[in-house]
């Protein structure tokens, strides 16, 4: 493998990113993840599944450029230079991480006013992206106002201020209730049909992979690798009684088995 060659420029047909051969060993020896290979495709939704500790996370912020790989390449289009790569790219993480002492439309703008996006010019773009997750009567609220699912959409809220291209969302619904959650997943993929954006989608559930996902990489335990593509349902809403049919049931049973595979060997 290539020592320490984290970003390359090279043409990919649909692909919005590539990572190939990446090492990530930590600065404690933890070797998260070893012969990491996955390409990303423009506006699919992918979800990234696997074992705890398995480093789902680490891929994203790999992705991100949040951390830097050590060793592989993370290849983008030779057309996207690191600041367009950059501004398109909106993360969700685990927990909301709002700033308390904040209102909602000041949360939102924070990506914008970090890019030099004054309040006032910002004010079009805050409207639109808390419209987008229907929290438009709450922007002067402040997070301890909040249900849980109101903060993560205030989230995914700030991420889309941006406009993003390629939206990274780490385990977003994982704290969150079973309805909240599953109103959550749909919202979600209302959004990506809305945007015509990519997301890549970090769970440990294989009914939430199944339910939002039109490609699901299974992942073995650490170190992190592929070791198994599933092909999901097309991007888009799903019917209402999609969970229920046949379809969905067969599905969750192939991811099952896939997952399963790599966790026969593991302890409790």
């Amino acid at each position: 493998m290539s020592p320490s060659l984290q970003q390359t420029m090279s043409p990919i047909s649909s692909e919005l990113v590539a990572l190939r051969d990446i090492c990530k060993r930590f600065s404690n020896g933890v070797l998260a993840l070893d012969g990491f290979d996955l390409s990303v495709k423009a506006n699919e939704f992918l979800s990234l599944l696997g074992p705890s500790g398995c480093g789902k996370s680490t891929v994203l912020r790999i992705i991100a450029g949040l951390a830097r790989p050590t060793e592989g390449r993370v290849i983008w289009p030779s057309s996207c230079n690191d600041d367009r790569r950059r501004s398109e790219i909106g993360f969700v993480f685990q927990d909301a991480t709002l700033m308390p002492w904040a209102t909602v439309a000041d949360n939102v703008w924070l990506p914008l006013r970090l890019r030099g996006v004054s309040r006032r010019n910002a004010q079009d773009r805050i409207a639109e992206s808390l419209a987008l997750v229907g929290l438009s009567d709450f922007a002067k609220a402040y997070p301890r106002e909040l249900s849980g699912g109101m903060r993560m959409r205030v989230s995914i809220a700030r991420a889309l201020s941006v406009k993003p291209r390629l939206l990274l969302m780490d385990e977003p619904f994982a704290a969150l209730d079973e309805i909240a959650r599953f109103r959550l997943n749909d919202d979600l993929l209302r959004l990506q049909s809305d945007l015509r954006c990519t997301v890549v989608f970090v769970t440990h559930s294989v009914y939430e992979s199944a339910y939002l996902s039109s490609r699901i990489a299974v992942m073995s335990p650490r170190p992190g690798r592929i070791v198994a593509e599933i092909e999901g349902m097309p991007p888009g809403p799903r019917a209402k009684d999609f969970r229920t049919g046949e379809s969905y049931t067969q599905l969750c049973g192939r991811i099952s088995q896939a997952l399963l595979g790599q966790t026969a060997g593991e302890r409790p």
